[in-house]
């Protein structure tokens, strides 16, 4: 929503699913069929915590694998073994710098910080820490609640509103009091069930009427068209 890893991490995820499902359909004497960055990626993984992208994903083409452990290596056949080898690769890319923001949207940040509107970052990913310091905006958010967050507080991801929720208690604030920002399906939806006072949906890929369905508000292309509103 802030930066461009939708990008890297949907590269990453078609890298790892489409080894998995080649091997697989070989195996078990199916056609192959790719993981679609469009659709796949975006209704069973964007948005959700790793695990559960690869556990949904992997439901939709009637396969399933034993859960495994966080710690699983990357070349386990378990959701997490999965999870783990699509996160190599995402770790790889933002070493390589892949990381670019998304101006309008950090303007728009800025303008929060200027007027002092309290400011959290909600993310899935465990890397949320990294990809701030890489693109050089964690200066910008004063709570960050990610995927190593959810591990240690046993919160569930979204759609599920618990890690929203949370950041608002970090905050210190009531939830009706707070805006959600998304570009995910599933986090418009934990956005909406978390009765937050506003979601606002962030269209990057032409899904604004999906957006809406799912619980947003109002749909923009971009958080800059917010300071001209």
């Amino acid at each position: 929503m802030l930066t461009q890893t939708a990008l890297v991490h949907n590269a990453a995820w078609k890298q790892t699913f489409d080894t998995f499902l080649r091997a697989w359909s070989a195996q078990h004497d199916q056609e192959f069929v790719p993981f679609d960055s469009g659709a796949d990626y975006h209704q069973y993984v964007d948005g959700r915590p790793r695990a559960d992208g690869v556990r949904t994903f992997l439901a939709s083409r009637g396969i399933t694998l034993p859960e495994g452990t966080p710690d699983d290596g990357p070349d386990l056949l378990t959701v997490n073994g999965l999870g783990n080898r699509k996160n190599i690769l995402v770790l790889q890319k933002i070493k390589e710098g892949a990381v670019q923001v998304y101006e309008g949207s950090v303007e728009y940040l800025k303008a929060a910080q200027r007027v002092g509107l309290r400011r959290a970052v909600v993310s899935a990913s465990a890397n949320c820490k990294d990809v701030l310091e890489a693109a050089g905006i964690a200066d910008l958010i004063e709570v960050r609640v990610d995927g190593v967050t959810a591990r240690e507080q046993g919160l569930p991801g979204k759609p599920a509103p618990d890690t929203f929720l949370y950041a608002a208690e970090q905050l210190g604030l009531d939830p009706k009091s707070c805006a959600v920002y998304e570009d995910a399906l599933a986090g418009v939806a934990a956005g909406r069930a978390g009765a937050f006072g506003i979601v606002i949906g962030v269209d990057r890929v032409g899904q604004s009427q999906a957006l809406l369905d799912n619980g947003a508000d109002v749909v923009v292309s971009d958080l800059s068209e917010l300071l001209t509103r």
